[in-house]
């Protein structure tokens, strides 16, 4: 069996979630990140992809 390199996104915090909605908070939480700057590595998928389009405003995408 060959192992299949699995592609992932780097994300950055950038915003404060003080004073938004709690579903952008929960969200950046289930993404890693409750700190500003803080980064996380995580898995290219579509659920990941749709955490981050939510919260798109609050995170840097590289």
């Amino acid at each position: 069996m060959s192992e299949t390199t699995k592609q992932t996104v780097k994300v950055t915090q950038t915003g404060s979630p003080i004073g938004r909605k709690p579903g952008q908070r929960e969200t950046l939480i289930g993404l890693g990140l409750n700190k500003m700057n803080r980064s996380r590595e995580l898995e290219d998928t579509p659920a990941v992809r749709g955490m981050i389009r939510k919260v798109a405003h609050l995170v840097k995408v590289g």
